[in-house]
């Protein structure tokens, strides 16, 4: 039998048969051993296929094929990855100017990320009723640079819920991952989207202006008005996977536009000449930002990511 996995908590899975109740299920031990540098064999979203074990358990004795997934690298040094989703239609990154503020690095890892696999994103600035002037600033300054490089941007505040009937629409009968930071209101968000999830909520760290874990596992929750919602839990860096050097420009749509203009093709669009990427750059034609990071990947660093030798557990 077969059915998707909606629910993870790294040693056990809920699965959601296909036209049947949803059924608690473990790996089989052979799949552990599979070889995969991944931390999770199995992630939400996947289709797996199932055999029956003593006291209505199961066993996931196969993955099938999925059509994408976003997977990340822990920034604690560790040379294990983590897939956060698979078999998902879009992937929406929570964002906040303030408390906590969303890091630029942060935003541009995770973004290239999601254009390595082929899934569409976009991004959603929550808790638009704590900005004051000179978020308001910032924000306009992010809008601007993403939006330059075609990614739709959203205004919402889980709290007033200003902006929540344009992003159901958004949401509508598509499967949808959300992440972003800690304390950014993923899981405030997801229950003002829809009622009855009670999801649990945490406040911001006094001492440190950080989120602090509530959601601790991964979910999938149907959506009244049609569709899935991949509640995640939060998490503080976004190691990049299996992206070489001479990939990186194809991740930035912005820079990979303008690559064509190029007098090399092999120009890695840092000290060229005749580099229309560079061009673009001092004309303004670039956000600063979104330049400086995609120099910051090609050099395999973490840009403004304090927080990539501190990571360890508990996301």
């Amino acid at each position: 039998m077969t059915g998707r996995v909606i629910k993870s908590t790294g040693s056990w899975y809920r699965v959601q048969l296909h036209d049947g109740p949803s059924v608690d299920a473990r790996l089989r031990g052979s799949m552990r051993l599979q070889g995969s540098r991944a931390t999770n064999p199995v992630a939400v979203g996947d289709f797996v296929e199932l055999e029956p074990e003593s006291e209505g358990r199961y066993a996931i004795s196969n993955v099938l094929e999925r059509k994408n997934h976003l997977i990340r690298r822990s920034v604690n040094l560790s040379k294990k990855t983590q897939v956060i989703a698979a078999n998902i239609d879009q992937a929406i990154l929570i964002c906040t100017i303030a408390e906590p503020k969303t890091l630029l690095g942060f935003m541009d890892r995770f973004l290239a990320s999601a254009e390595a696999y082929g899934i569409p994103a976009l991004l959603v600035f929550n808790k638009m009723d704590v900005y004051g002037p000179s978020e308001m600033e910032e924000l306009s300054y992010r809008e601007a640079a993403y939006q330059r490089a075609g990614y739709p941007c959203m205004r919402i505040s889980a709290v007033s819920g200003e902006g929540l009937d344009a992003l159901r629409a958004v949401l509508k009968d598509k499967v949808t991952l959300f992440s972003g930071h800690s304390g950014v209101g993923k899981s405030t968000l997801a229950n003002a989207l829809q009622s009855g999830l009670d999801l649990r909520t945490g406040e911001i760290s006094s001492a440190h202006g950080q989120g602090q874990h509530t959601t601790t596992f991964a979910e999938m929750h149907p959506l009244d008005f049609g569709g899935y919602l991949i509640d995640t839990p939060g998490i503080r860096g976004f190691g990049l996977v299996n992206m070489e050097k001479d990939q990186v420009s194809h991740y930035f749509p912005e820079i990979f536009a303008l690559s064509e203009g190029c007098k090399y093709h092999n120009c890695t669009h840092v000290d060229e000449p005749q580099c229309a990427v560079i061009h673009a750059y001092e004309q303004h034609q670039i956000a600063p930002s979104r330049y400086e990071n995609y120099v910051h990947m090609l050099n395999g660093d973490e840009g403004d990511d304090p927080y990539r030798h501190s990571e360890s557990k508990g996301e």
